[in-house]
Parts: structure tokens; C-alpha cells; sequence
């Protein structure tokens, strides 16, 4: 490569950055940060602890994004340094560096670029996930529980934190339900893509005669509602019920009346949190869901007045299945909607779900 096509590629690299920053609002996004460093540093930060947490956690999203394009930025200013340097010395040597160096970057841009896919209003915010096993008696219960894994491990990998809210046990394996709170940068950008019902083909372990058999699971996802005070939930709206834990806990948990479940009569929306210490806790934590669950209905109304207008219709069965992970008679995982596919089924049940994302989110 001639130097004045590297300088040349280089510059247009720091364009694409240049670019990102302002679709991504760097500028806007410091000014957040110092606002909130301000809030932070006052004496009485942590006599509201909620707040205080929300709002570090906040900070902390912003100062990490923040500083990843700051120093992509200067290391490919760094960089153009070198490369017009390179062309004064014409050093071989130097320009088979700077070459190396730039491939890295680029390479390194290419996953931040991701970002730029998040575009949803609620993209940034923490998610609430949860798996309902559906169609397929033991062997749905025991796939509901495969994805509890796989989203765990997903997660992990994401370096979100994971609160599981409710779990429902089946009798005789997996789990009838689960419902997790995600907390990170772009939890419900990452993870909106999930909500559905997903599809598994396999030979039943449960089976006697070993054959195959066809299983559904139902996954919501909705973006966490940080603010109780953005939806009124009037008190008399509410039926509220308390029983006996029936989840993993530690002393107390399963002996008192701990768990809470919650109905929103005017909705019939029902919500329950039992893996919280205390009865108070489940409801503080239930509540929560409620709310994020109500705004989520209003959002998708307005979304469905907006399809009735233009005349667009689709029908939701449980039939629509968004992906389908076949296990035998061969291996596949596809997604119905974007068409991507992978044979890698155990890297995907291990979490790998970057490839599906992606293809979601440019569909958009």
C-alpha cells in the first residue's frame, strides 16, 4: 500500500469516528456526565439510595461510552501522526506498522460501530425478561429452562447483572416461568430481539421410546421502567396477594407469608416477585415489573393504533414462532424473521446470540 492511500485510509477511519460521535451525541452525552457529577458530589447524594444508585449507574454508562470514543479518537490521530511521518522517512518498516495498526483499529471500530444500531427510544435502558413454558408439557418446561441458561450466560458474557424477580419450578423438571430483571448499557437494545416464542425440535430426554418432540417457549421482553412517578397506578386498581415462597431462599424466605402477587384489575395484568427476604421487598420489586409492564402496553397500543391507521395488520399466535432451534435430525438454529442462520446450536444455547442481534436490529 502506497503511503498516501494509508494516510488516505486513516482519515477516512477518523471520519467514521467523527461521524459515530456525532450520530451517537458524545458532545451532549459529556454534558450529561458532568451534570451528574455535580449531583453526586453533594453531602445528602445518598439520602435518597434509589435514586443515588440509578443515578452512579447512569454515570457510569455514560463515562464508560464516553471514554471508549475518546480513545479510538486519539489512537487513530496517533496513528495519522505516524502514517505522515512514514511518508517524510519512506521507512518500510514504519509503514508495515502503522498497516498492522490500522487493521486493529478497524477492526475495533467494526464492534463499536454496533452501537450505532441501537436507535429504539428505550434501546439504553435496563430490561425485564421473562420465559413462559408453553406447548409440550415436561419437554417445554425443561426448554424454558435450557433459555433461562442460555439468556444467564449471554448476560454474563455482556457483563450485565442479573436479578431473578420470580421462578416457578416444574414438578418434574425445568421451569414453568422465570422472570429477570437486566441491568447494563443497552440491556433491552441487546435483548428486544428475544421477545417471542422461540422453538425447540430434539429427541425428548424425557421420552421412553426416544422420539422427537416439539416444545415452545414464550419470551417477553420489555424495557425496566426506572421511575415509579412516570405512570399513576392508583391503589384501588390493585388486588394484592401474599402466600408462602415457594422458590430457593434462605432461612425465613420459605417459612413466612414472603411472596406477593399483584393484579391490575382494569388490565388483568398479573405480576408476582417471591425470591426477594421480605414481603415488603417482593412487593417494592413487584410493583416495579407492574410498572414496566404497563408502560410497555401503552407503548404497544400506540404502536397498534399507529398499524390500524396504515391499514397494516398481524396476527399474533403462538404459532408465530420467532426462532426455531432444531436439535435433531440435524442442527440449526434460524430466525424467522431476519432469516439468519447458524449450525453452532451449542454455542448458541452457551450464550452466543450476537450473529441474531444483529440481524434483528438491521431489519429495523
Amino acid at each position: 500500500m502506497k503511503e498516501s492511500e494509508l494516510v488516505g485510509e486513516i482519515k477516512e477511519l477518523f471520519e467514521k469516528i467523527a461521524e459515530s460521535w456525532r450520530f451517537l451525541d458524545i458532545d451532549k452525552k459529556s454534558q450529561q456526565l458532568k451534570e451528574k457529577e455535580v449531583l453526586m458530589s453533594q453531602a445528602d447524594f445518598w439520602r435518597n439510595q434509589d435514586q443515588a444508585k440509578l443515578i452512579s449507574r447512569q454515570a457510569s454508562d455514560l463515562r464508560e461510552e464516553i471514554e471508549t470514543w475518546q480513545k479510538i479518537q486519539a489512537e487513530v490521530l496517533e496513528l495519522l501522526s505516524l502514517a505522515q511521518e512514514d511518508e517524510k522517512d519512506k521507512s518500510v518498516n514504519l509503514r508495515e506498522e502503522v498497516e498492522k495498526q490500522l487493521e486493529k483499529l478497524n477492526k475495533k471500530f467494526a464492534k463499536l460501530e454496533f452501537a450505532l444500531l441501537f436507535r429504539g427510544v428505550h434501546d439504553k435502558d435496563n430490561a425485564i425478561l421473562a420465559i413462559h413454558a408453553g406447548t409440550g408439557g415436561v419437554d417445554a418446561m425443561d426448554w424454558a429452562q435450557m433459555l433461562l441458561r442460555m439468556y444467564l450466560r449471554f448476560c454474563e458474557k455482556k457483563k450485565f447483572k442479573v436479578k431473578i424477580i420470580d421462578e416457578s419450578r416444574g414438578a418434574e423438571a425445568g421451569i414453568k416461568s422465570a422472570v429477570l430483571e437486566i441491568t447494563g448499557a443497552y440491556a433491552y437494545g441487546n435483548l428486544k430481539s428475544e421477545n417471542g416464542v422461540h422453538r425447540l425440535v430434539r429427541i425428548s430426554p424425557f421420552d421412553a421410546e426416544k422420539m422427537r418432540h416439539t416444545s415452545f417457549a414464550l419470551v417477553e421482553v420489555i424495557p425496566a421502567v426506572d421511575e415509579i412517578s412516570e405512570l399513576l397506578i392508583k391503589d384501588e386498581d390493585l388486588r394484592i396477594d401474599v402466600y408462602r415462597s415457594s422458590g430457593k431462599g434462605g432461612q425465613g424466605v420459605n417459612t413466612t407469608d414472603s411472596a406477593v402477587r399483584i393484579t391490575h384489575l382494569p388490565t388483568g395484568i398479573v405480576v408476582t416477585c417471591q425470591n426477594e427476604r421480605s414481603q415488603l421487598q417482593n412487593k417494592k420489586q413487584a410493583l416495579k415489573y407492574l410498572q414496566s409492564k404497563l408502560a410497555a402496553l401503552a407503548e404497544a397500543e400506540k404502536d397498534e393504533e399507529k398499524k390500524r391507521l396504515r391499514g397494516e395488520y398481524t396476527e399474533g399466535s403462538w404459532g408465530n414462532q420467532i426462532r426455531s432451534y432444531v436439535l435433531q435430525p440435524y442442527q440449526l438454529v434460524k430466525d424467522h424473521r431476519s432469516d439468519f442462520e447458524t449450525p453452532e446450536v451449542e454455542d448458541v444455547l452457551d450464550g452466543e446470540l450476537d450473529g441474531f442481534i444483529e440481524a434483528f436490529l438491521k431489519l429495523k
